[in-house]
């Protein structure tokens, strides 16, 4: 049984390196579709927002990375 949870662990580990990256980025995909559709919020805006906050997101993630390592 240890040997299957390992494997699941490593396997999901490929995919998801920063749990809380791939949470944020989720979320922030999926506010920004809930508000082009029930918002009537611009596609090019939504996009423009997707990017901004996938920015915002990913300097967060490198900022925690690197106070971790002592950087």
């Amino acid at each position: 049984m240890n040997a299957i949870r390992l494997v699941a662990k490593e396997f999901f580990g490929m995919f998801v390196d920063d749990g809380n990256l791939a949470l944020l980025a989720l979320v922030l995909v999926v506010a920004v579709a809930a508000a082009v559709k029930l918002l009537s919020l611009p596609p090019l805006l939504g996009g423009a927002l997707l990017l901004a906050g996938c920015l915002a997101i990913l300097l967060q993630s490198v900022r925690r990375a690197a106070r971790q390592t002592g950087r």
